[in-house]
């Protein structure tokens, strides 16, 4: 099912819904009288914008993660594999280090024997 049109109808809810708000309050301030639609203030209208939104904006974020995963998970795999082999090279590094370096116990040894 495509999701461009599901988006598409949540902002034009959100949009629909952040006008008839506007228009509520704007009659609620210019008059005494309070008005609602179907039983929302302009309030609630408010709150009906925001949730359409929202959901329209996770709608897309899903989809762009959902169509950008192979790329992350490559990018992800690449970058874990170069950590293992800076890992492994430190490593290896220390271990020659301390092969080359005589100890002190076996530098001991060879000035006694002396």
């Amino acid at each position: 099912m495509p999701i461009l049109p599901l988006v598409d109808l949540f902002i034009l809810l959100g949009s629909g819904a952040f006008a008839t708000g506007a228009v509520l309050k704007a009659i609620e301030v210019t008059t005494h009288y309070h008005p609602s639609l179907l039983g929302f203030a302009s309030s609630d209208f408010a709150l009906i914008t925001a949730v359409c939104f929202a959901f329209a904006l996770t709608l897309v974020a899903r989809t762009w993660l959902k169509l950008n995963e192979p790329r992350l998970l490559s990018l992800q795999n690449r970058l874990n594999a170069e950590e293992a082999h800076r890992r492994a090279r430190e490593i290896e590094r220390a271990h020659s280090q301390t092969a080359a370096a005589p100890t002190p116990i076996a530098s001991a040894g060879r000035d006694a024997a002396r």
